[in-house]
């Protein structure tokens, strides 16, 4: 009997191996169809208000003014020289913002992460106030502040530093200036929910093995705090390459962006499908740098662990 059971187990093993297979892979079906359905909902939202408006500018860039299917308006980029003057402004204005806002944000959101919660939390406040007023009431007063006879030269003139009026406003500092105001808290906020997050732990092990602070931040802090520093980048170089307000205030008509430039050619022009092919090549460009981007950050990260 032992004889048979034997056999009848081994010749039993295979079948049952299989048939846990099976049914292994049908609850592996049934639960990719829960969450499927669990994703639906949000699935459909972002279909209907991304990738459905975006394929329709898509479609619309394909058409001219006469309604003819052609690839004019994507022609009409390079042969103009205006709208590569216009791209480089833009993608420029969106760089010098960008690292201005680092070399802004950065300090402050350590100095935040270094205080007590509660002193971080008041301080918190004043980062988050500028979000209760409108961006276009802000950057009047960026222009009543930094025009002719605004404040800062007034102050300056009265100190003796300057004899004639510094050309603050109507022009590309201005428009650096302003932006920069207007987009510092969003680099900031992500920036500092990522240092909160660092353990203090591995800080004071670095000390203990003998680094001193700027080792420590160096080799430990920095490297850690990347994540927030990525997202806060990500979020005030889109946000740039978007503006509109600002740019059109603070310029004076002699900065002229991307966006400004898609208005000027669907309300002033009627051209729908020459500003759908600029907003088509902005997001195309926008998504290589941000791969491109990706790509840099990972491989900074590789090398850092690796070092180690």
């Amino acid at each position: 009997m032992s004889a048979q059971s034997a056999l009848l187990k081994e010749i039993a093993g295979p079948a049952r191996q299989d048939l846990n297979a099976q049914e292994l892979r049908a609850d592996a079906r049934r639960e990719s169809l829960r969450l499927l359905a669990l994703l639906a909902p949000g699935l459909f939202l972002v279909c209907a208000i991304i990738i459905v408006p975006i394929g329709w500018l898509f479609w619309l860039s394909l058409f001219d003014e006469t309604g003819a299917f052609s690839a004019a308006n994507y022609a009409r980029f390079f042969e103009q020289a205006s709208y590569i003057r216009t791209f480089i402004t833009t993608f420029k204005v969106a760089f010098i913002v960008t690292g201005a806002c680092v070399l802004l944000g950065y300090p402050l959101a350590y100095m935040l992460s270094q205080l007590p919660r509660r002193a971080a939390s008041i301080c918190l406040i004043f980062v988050i106030l500028p979000f209760w007023t409108s961006v276009l009431v802000r950057t009047y007063a960026w222009l009543v502040i930094l025009q002719r006879k605004g404040l800062i030269n007034s102050w300056l003139i009265d100190l003796g530093v300057i004899s004639q009026p510094l050309s603050l406003a109507n022009n590309f500092s201005g428009v650096v200036i302003g932006m920069t105001h207007i987009l510092l808290p969003f680099l900031v906020l992500p920036l500092y929910a990522s240092m909160k997050t660092i353990d203090t732990d591995c800080l004071r092990a670095g000390m203990n093995l003998g680094a001193g602070p700027a080792a420590t931040f160096r080799q430990i802090f920095f490297p850690l705090s990347l994540p927030g520093l990525a997202s806060g980048v990500v979020i005030v170089f889109v946000l740039c390459l978007g503006f509109f307000v600002t740019p059109a205030l603070m310029g004076g008509g002699k900065v002229v962006m991307w966006a400004m430039r898609m208005e000027q050619t669907t309300s002033l022009y009627s051209n729908w499908g020459a500003g759908a092919a600029l907003g088509v090549v902005l997001l195309v460009v926008t998504l290589a740098l941000l791969g491109l981007f990706q790509w840099l950050l990972g491989a900074r990260a590789t090398g850092v662990w690796s070092s180690r």
